[in-house]
């Protein structure tokens, strides 16, 4: 869950999720479509759809235990380099460091040198005996982390307080490096076209075409194209939404009507106990001005 979002956002969530779900084996018996619905609002729905299938793995071929290798951890669904050191660290008190964003901008500060130069496996590799010289691995894992995410901010660092400064070069330097990256940012225009229905339901399909929001129940959702033709569909309204990197331009249209193409189906916009990601909700409240 803390991956890509934050902690505050994460709490309610987990509470909620290890609430319903007290054992890796209850997760594992559990259906997608659950363990969705707990995860709605969350975003990123991989993430849930990988731990799902993760869990199933280690019940049935780990005996529900959690793999010691780092090779054994990277085939689970969605666990990569950062994750499974992370993991390994984190789980079985090993000595490795988990280098996301946070970590490579402490090692870049405290050498004072750019990311982009620095080849984070050979100075960990260098430094070992230093970065591991207590038993307490799984503790460095995380205060790594946390250190860049609270201390050595990508911006306006709190240099002031930081124990390291003493041995920092960014801090003793007249030439600091510049450490902040800019995201870039993608524009997108599209076109939702909604079929709606005097009871307040609007059709929606899995059957778009879309790379960040696939398998998902929306509306018919186009690319905008110049001069194309909406035929009679009645527009209603523009709007933007953001997804992750992606600024989208929306223009919503609808129209009333009592039959749908064949892979569509009804949803209530009111009450609904299926799940439904963020992306939709947003489209069902500019409909919502309709009724």
């Amino acid at each position: 869950m803390l991956q890509q979002t934050q902690v505050k956002t994460v709490i309610p969530y987990f509470k909620k999720f290890t609430k319903n779900y007290k054992t890796l084996k209850s997760l594992s018996k559990s259906s997608e479509k659950k363990i969705l619905k707990l995860w709605e609002g969350l975003g990123y729905y991989r993430r849930a759809r990988n731990l799902l299938a993760t869990s199933k793995i280690l019940v049935s071929q780990y005996n529900s235990k959690f793999p010691k290798t780092i090779k054994e951890i990277k085939t689970l669904p969605g666990i990569g380099d950062y994750t499974a050191n992370a993991l390994l660290g984190l789980v079985h008190d090993q000595p490795v460091i988990a280098v996301d964003g946070n970590v490579k901008r402490v090692f870049s500060r405290l050498i004072n040198k750019q990311e982009s130069k620095i080849n984070f496996d050979q100075l960990i590799d260098k430094n070992k005996i230093k970065f591991f010289n207590s038993k307490r691995n799984s503790d460095f894992v995380e205060a790594l982390m946390e250190f860049g995410a609270l201390i050595c901010k990508p911006k306006d660092p709190k240099c002031n307080i930081c124990n390291l400064k003493k041995n920092c070069k960014y801090f003793n330097s007249s030439k600091k490096i510049k450490t902040n990256k800019r995201k870039m940012i993608e524009d997108k225009n599209y076109d939702v076209f909604c079929y709606v229905n005097k009871k307040k339901q609007i059709a929606l399909t899995k059957k778009n075409n879309l790379g960040f929001l696939n398998q998902f129940n929306l509306p018919e959702i186009r690319e905008s194209k110049k001069n194309a033709s909406t035929g009679n569909w009645k527009f209603l309204k523009r709007y933007r939404n953001s997804i992750s990197n992606k600024k989208l331009n929306m223009n919503l249209y609808y129209k009333f009507s009592n039959k749908i193409p064949e892979s569509f189906v009804w949803y209530s916009m009111e009450e609904n106990k299926e799940f439904i990601p963020t992306f939709t909700k947003k489209i069902f409240r500019q409909v919502s001005i309709l009724f």
